[in-house]
């Protein structure tokens, strides 16, 4: 350990001095390996070696067992500090290494929410770590996980940061219409279909999102129908009637009035990655819902894939 006595010139480590309080509790060295766990010879051989080191005697010898010199009573007091100190020093990294207590902000995009109440995810957590509290942010755009505005982050797209993770599921996107809309303008039967039709996406300042340059790619010719700033907008828009549009599968199928025409896309298709920063992954409380996330995958894929 890092606590050490300086005699001219050398260190006295911890583990030395054990051998000697162990002695000086137990009166003997046989007493001394009993409470340590170790053989006689041992606690005799490290009580010589210290004595060696620092050049005086620490016990003596008596009928009943080993007594203390002079010098090791002046000892003893200084010994047992530096125990106090260490077991003290042990006890702070336990107690970090087991501190399962805090918040941890949970982002993920907002159609996901209502599915993890639904299926009583974040509750299983919280009852499995009661000190741990768990927040959901969301936003029309991705937070930032390294400036500090969540500390974990399920996410189906490309990110610039600079997270670590691990994939969870598939996220797949499909072309839906309403009922009402192919009552009106007709079933398709190719993708290019959609260049005679109206179709809701994103807006501009969303141009660079893989549905956007896809769309512009296979159906260049389609009406716009109406331009939207987030999932549950295209899932509005689609259900309205207005036009037909790629939506996650998972909320597409969840709808009954729509109807999925095309798809999956494999031009579209993402994974699902749960992600933290790299400094935050093995604080406890981080590393305790990875842990959880893990060992309920089937039920966490069930949340974001249907």
């Amino acid at each position: 350990m890092g606590a050490a006595i300086v005699h001219n010139d050398s260190m006295i480590d911890w583990n030395d001095l054990r051998y000697f309080l162990a002695v000086a509790r137990g009166g003997s060295t046989i007493a001394a390996g009993k409470a340590m766990g170790i053989s006689q010879s041992t606690v005799h051989r490290r009580l010589q070696e210290l004595e060696l080191q620092l050049n005086r005697k620490l016990v003596t010898r008596t009928t009943t067992g080993y007594r203390l010199t002079e010098y090791g009573e002046g000892l003893l007091p200084y010994a047992e500090r530096v125990e106090r100190s260490v077991l003290d020093l042990q006890q702070h990294v336990q107690d970090a290494t087991r501190d399962l207590s805090g918040v941890i902000r949970v982002t993920c995009p907002e159609p996901i929410i209502a599915k993890f109440s639904k299926a009583k995810f974040f509750d299983g957590f919280c009852a499995r770590y009661p000190q741990i509290r768990v927040e959901l942010v969301t936003s029309d755009r991705y937070l930032s996980i390294l400036k500090g505005e969540a500390d974990i982050a399920f996410r189906s797209g490309d990110t610039d940061e600079e997270l670590i993770g691990r994939k969870v599921a598939d996220s797949i996107w499909a072309i839906y219409a309403s009922r009402d809309y192919l009552e009106r303008y007709g079933e398709l039967t190719r993708i290019e279909d959609l260049n005679l039709h109206s179709v809701v996406t994103f807006e501009e300042s969303l141009s660079n999102h893989r549905l956007s340059t896809w769309l512009k790619e296979v159906a260049p010719q389609a009406i716009i129908a109406a331009r939207v700033l987030s999932v549950l907008g295209l899932v509005s828009s689609v259900k309205s009637g207005v036009g037909i549009g790629a939506l996650p599968a998972a909320l597409g199928d969840a709808e009954p009035e729509l109807v999925r025409v095309f798809g999956p896309i494999p031009e579209l298709t993402r994974s699902w990655r749960l992600l933290t920063h790299p400094d935050l992954r093995e604080t406890p409380r981080i590393a305790a819902f990875f842990e959880y996330a893990i060992e309920n995958l089937a039920a966490l894929k069930h949340v974001l894939t249907t």
